[in-house]
């Protein structure tokens, strides 16, 4: 007797039984395989010294998102150097977009795509979010303890 739901299912009055289906995982679609390829790719490129750019030396890629219809790519990088500022993140970001179009063009042949994705680059700024969060859940931690330590103090006052 089956009404209503298809995944339920009465089995005499009162009693449902629910029908559990196997979640599988998604198969990543295409935009998401060329841009794990564009990924490694442009990768193996920057360390293997592909840029003459004194602002790349340090420069790694961290993601890479395209549009479905693979003709745009988001590009997302950072420098090694631990203490970055806004002057070596500009100049790095500028030499990544004059290089595009020697990138695309070295990258073309080992992706061999119909048509290569415009390349446009951004600093990805998760690591200083990141940093940001732990020292704010630091300071938050750090607050508590002098409070609780305040908190013990009056107690042994009484």
């Amino acid at each position: 007797m089956s009404r209503g739901n298809p995944k339920t299912r009465q089995v005499w009055p009162g009693l449902v039984m629910v029908r559990i289906e196997r979640v599988r995982k998604q198969k990543p679609n295409r935009a998401q395989r060329v841009a794990e390829r564009l990924k490694t790719e442009l990768m193996e490129f920057l360390l293997r010294g592909g840029l003459r750019e004194p602002a790349l030396e340090s420069a790694y890629v961290t993601g890479v998102a395209v549009t479905d219809d693979l003709r745009h790519a988001r590009i997302y990088f950072r420098l090694t150097q631990p203490e970055v500022d806004a002057k070596d993140r500009n100049a790095a970001c500028s030499a990544l977009e004059r290089a595009s179009g020697y990138l695309r063009r070295e990258l073309s042949p080992r992706l061999q795509l119909k048509y290569m994705p415009d390349f446009k680059f951004f600093w990805d700024d998760a690591f200083d979010r990141g940093a940001r969060v732990d020292a704010v859940l630091a300071e938050i931690e750090g607050g508590h303890a002098e409070k609780a330590e305040k908190d013990e103090s009056d107690e042994g006052e009484r």
